[in-house]
């Protein structure tokens, strides 16, 4: 069962969506704009020698996209896969990668005034690829750039912008 997401970024009025994810304790939100939809998790086919974070490949409407376990990429705790475990698929630098992630939360409008700048802390994530945390309800999020973090070097799955 797949959710595609309709692209309704608002860059006129100063706020933008992300979709809010959920690994552990934490929430993350990424740019909606990058979303081209939501699966199900399905056990992937592993490919020998790959890192560790990536769980292997899935055909998906005849295109092979390679799948990214968030938690071992962010260094987080290893959790049991359930019915609410799913795979983010993203778009970007005209390739097709997933994410797999405990659950989906929602899509959340934040206002730039919303958002603050992510503590200068040592941390598993380059601090590069946080745009900072939003805020909203009481709610703390954690901006990924999922465009630099999908596009690290040791990831190989993403060749870079020049």
């Amino acid at each position: 069962m797949a959710t595609l997401i309709k692209n309704t970024g608002n860059k006129d009025s100063g706020t933008r969506e992300y979709l809010t994810f959920r690994l552990g304790e934490e929430e993350y939100g990424i740019d909606i704009l990058k979303v081209q939809e939501i699966r199900g998790y399905e056990e992937p086919t592993r490919i020998a020698n790959a890192p560790d974070f990536i769980r292997g490949v899935v055909n998906l409407r005849g295109t092979i996209v390679p799948i990214v376990d968030m938690r071992r990429k962010l260094n987080c705790a290893n959790v049991e896969y359930n019915s609410f475990t799913v795979v983010i698929i993203l778009n970007l630098h005209n390739r097709i990668v997933g994410g797999v992630v405990d659950s989906v939360s929602d899509v959340m409008e934040l206002a730039a005034d919303a958002i603050r700048p992510a503590p200068d802390i040592e941390s598993a994530i380059d601090s590069s690829c946080i745009l900072g945390l939003g805020s909203t309800g009481g709610r703390m999020l954690i901006l990924l750039d999922i465009e630099k973090l999908m596009s690290s070097v040791e990831m190989g799955l993403v060749a870079p912008t020049e």
